[in-house]
Formats: structure tokens, sequence, C-alpha cells
């Protein structure tokens, strides 16, 4: 099952073929990106550390009744995961204003919102990723309206279960982006990853990023953040 050629490779993963056509391997690096592709750089430890927090929540995810991509974690940054076709649709959770949220309704970064904050963007490099309402996913057939209404179900009870779990980690889960696909059998799944790399979470009593705004913005201590976040986690 673990022969490998490779798929695709992404900004952030590799997918190799598996000699089950129902499964994939996804390989994760220290590459980072920032403002689709214009920033880059390495992240050291990066990609150990997304593999194993993404993979510690989809466990998670799964024994709350989420159904997830993910099979079995091979190694430090390798996952055996189900094969799907990605919906291409960014499926984006906001709790607390920051990012473009803030920037584009004038809200001070940091104002809880009043409930949470349910936005989709056009997964496509070229375009930006540009935003997108229910009808554009209609027209341009991203998805049926029964697909988005069970993509929005699953996306605000993950909010809930992180926002439960992480708070006894002392993190507050600021926003969040999600992917979801279909497998073999056209069952929707959440796919793609869950970490600093796609949330942003904050010490709950310091507010101090630890996510990769800090590689966004040039705060430094990156690799640290996320360190501390894989820590936490798992209750280090």
């Amino acid at each position: 099952m673990h022969k490998k050629v490779q798929l695709y490779e992404g900004k952030a993963k590799k997918v190799f073929a598996t000699e089950n056509e129902e499964y994939c391997i996804v390989s994760y690096k220290d590459d980072a990106t920032a403002f689709n592709g214009q920033k880059k750089g390495q992240i050291q430890g990066k990609g150990s550390i997304n593999n194993r927090v993404t993979n510690h929540f989809m466990q998670l995810l799964e024994k709350n009744g989420i159904p997830t991509h993910f099979v079995q974690e091979l190694n430090a940054t390798e996952t055996v995961v189900k094969k799907v076709n990605i919906i291409p649709l960014e499926v984006i959770v906001r709790n607390i204003a920051a990012g473009s949220l803030a920037s584009r309704l004038g809200l001070e970064e940091g104002v809880k919102m009043s409930t949470p904050v349910l936005e989709y963007c056009y997964k496509n490099d070229a375009l930006g990723d540009p935003m997108v309402n229910e009808y554009h996913i209609y027209a341009m057939q991203f998805a049926t309206r029964e697909e988005l209404a069970y993509i929005a179900e699953y996306a605000f009870k993950i909010n809930k279960i992180l926002i439960e779990y992480l708070e006894k980690c002392n993190l507050e889960l600021v926003d969040f982006k999600l992917e979801f696909g279909k497998d073999c059998k056209g069952q929707i799944l959440l796919a793609d990853e869950i970490s600093p790399d796609t949330c942003r979470f904050w010490d709950a009593k310091t507010k101090e990023k630890l996510d990769k705004d800090r590689f966004r913005r040039n705060l430094g201590d990156v690799s640290e953040a996320y360190e501390e976040v894989l820590k936490r986690v798992f209750g280090q």
C-alpha cells in the first residue's frame, strides 16, 4: 500500500499514490507561503507539527461524528488518507475579527463576533481565491444545495468541537479554513488539514499569535509558536 508515485505537489504538501486506488499518502513539507504564494520561506519542523496536529484533530472529529479522510499516520510527516475529489471551496469559520474580515468590515482585530461567521472562497490561486456566496456555488456547480447544507452543518459542528477542546489547551480559536472532498462513493469527507497553517490560534490570556500570522506578518519565533501549539494540543 505504501509504494509511492507522486500525484501532486502543492504549497504545503505532496500527495502520492498507493497500491490501493482508494487511498493516497499525504506528505507535509516545511515550506511556507503566504499571500497566494507571493511570500515564500521555510518553517523548521512545520511539516511534522502540521501532520501530527491535523491527525489528532481528525481523529477527535471522527469520534464526534464528522467523517474525515484520515486513515493512518505513517511517520512524523506522512499520513495515509482516503482519496477524494476536492470540492473547490475554502470553507472559513470566523469567531473573532482578524485578518481579511477585520480589514474588510473595518473591525478592530480581536472583536468577538456575536455568532460564528461562515464564508466561502473559490479555490483558485490565479484569481486570488475570491469570496463567493451560495448562489455562485450553485451556478458554478461547485456543490449542490444538499452538499452545501452538509458542509455548513459540519463546519459549525467542527467549530464547536474545536473551541471546546482548545479551551482546555488555553488556546482561542479565532478562525480557520476547511476543505471538503467526495470519496469514491460520493460521501462528503473533511479533507486537507487543521493546523497552525490553516487556523488562527491565540493564547487565551495574552492573545499572542501562535499560528501562520507570525510568518505572514514577520513577527518572528514562527517555529517556536508552532511547537507551542503542538505541546498544548497534546497536553505536554
